[in-house]
């Protein structure tokens, strides 16, 4: 019989804290873990360049200037050889699209639904970076959207995923819905094979977007993307925009929800994510109504916090102006005297679309004259 060849001692450390590590994620309620190297991804300091100078990022200044960085995990840290890969599943019960005839609601995104993402996250990350270092001797780093990662190319890297037409991560197991950390470590461990890209010639994310993000298969103009605008961007929202929002305020699931992979996320964990019920469906009329203190409080422990009450009553008042209800025009009207300008010119919008051209008028010939701010003005003059 031929002879069994010998396992080196370093292979075994390898395998031991490999398997160590994937039972630790699973115990923190991780669906999926796997490992890439930290240059597993060439050709994305090219792929991100192009995207900058194209100018798709829109006003996240953050992405050039964290270039190098961000294109090749090595510059982030030059110590880094293995990167650990974490998935969670957060698909939803319902497929959240069924909001668009609820005008009187409010969309927010499924992930923003719970506790903020971020920090449960990274909190079981820092408990697996504790064990795993004291076991392997080794540094470790934990990552939760919170540096300069390409997370979604080291995933598909790892093996977790593809990344869609729509740009995000699809698992063959639970579709378009996966929080992702990371872990980089100092420590040697087995390495996992890639996926492949399966949306073959399907192109139903691309189809589902509202305002046609996508120039391209593969490629996203943040500039007119939905979650993009509502959480990032500061200050008014295109006018040629605004009516294809909807009645979407915090984000938008649209691409994720159609994409076909997603029969396969309905198989969720036991330590999955709730969504709190009040965010399920929550009322316009109530949302308007919210100063900064009552935001906050409302809010505290949600990623919709970070944007804060202003930008996140600009969203709901370009939903209340495309929702059609006489109801909540009592709500607008009480903000066109909000402090701030970006408030009063978005309800000047939503009560151009939800009054008689007469009352509008009326309107705007009482509140013109006062307004000091060249944006509020503007919407003022715009819906003459």
């Amino acid at each position: 019989m031929p002879q069994e060849q010998a396992i080196s001692a370093p292979d075994k450390k390898r395998a031991s804290l490999t398997a160590f590590i994937k039972k630790e994620a699973e115990a923190q309620g991780f669906d999926l873990c796997r490992i890439t190297t930290p240059d597993a991804i060439p050709e994305a300091p090219e792929r991100l360049s192009a995207y900058i100078e194209a100018g798709y990022h829109g006003t996240m200044d953050w992405m050039p200037e964290t270039r190098e960085r961000r294109g090749d995990p090595r510059v982030l840290w030059p110590d880094v050889r293995s990167i650990v890969m974490f998935g969670m599943n957060y698909g939803p019960d319902l497929d959240p699209r069924y909001l668009q005839s609820r005008p009187e609601k409010g969309a927010v995104s499924v992930y923003a639904r719970n506790r903020d993402y971020h920090d449960v996250m990274k909190g079981r990350l820092k408990e697996i970076a504790t064990r795993f270092a004291a076991r392997a001797g080794a540094d470790v780093k934990v990552f939760v959207d919170t540096a300069p990662v390409m997370e979604k190319p080291l995933a598909a890297a790892a093996g977790l995923g593809w990344q869609g037409k729509h740009t995000n991560l699809v698992s063959r197991d639970f579709g378009s819905w996966l929080y992702l950390g990371s872990l980089f470590t100092t420590a040697d461990l087995l390495l996992d094979e890639p996926e492949v890209d399966h949306c073959g010639s399907c192109r139903a994310c691309l189809d589902a977007c509202p305002t046609h993000a996508f120039p391209a298969p593969y490629k996203i103009d943040a500039r007119r993307c939905i979650s993009y605008l509502t959480i990032e961007h500061k200050g008014s929202i295109d006018p040629d925009l605004r009516a294809a929002f909807g009645n979407r305020i915090y984000g938008c699931d649209d691409c994720l929800s159609a994409c076909p992979w997603n029969k396969f996320a309905s198989e969720a964990r036991e330590m999955k994510l709730q969504a709190r019920a009040d965010l399920l469906e929550p009322d316009l009329s109530f949302l308007l109504s919210l100063d900064d203190p009552t935001f906050r409080t409302f809010f505290s422990g949600s990623p919709v916090k970070r944007i804060g009450r202003n930008r996140f009553v600009r969203n709901c008042l370009i939903a209340a102006g495309n929702s059609g209800s006489g109801d909540l025009v009592p709500a607008c009207r009480t903000l066109i005297g909000d402090a701030a300008p970006e408030v009063r010119g978005m309800a000047v919008w939503a009560l151009s679309r939800l009054l008689p051209q007469a009352d509008f008028a009326k309107m705007r010939q009482a509140h013109l004259p006062a307004e000091t701010e060249a944006e509020v003005r503007r919407e003022w003059t715009m819906a003459e």
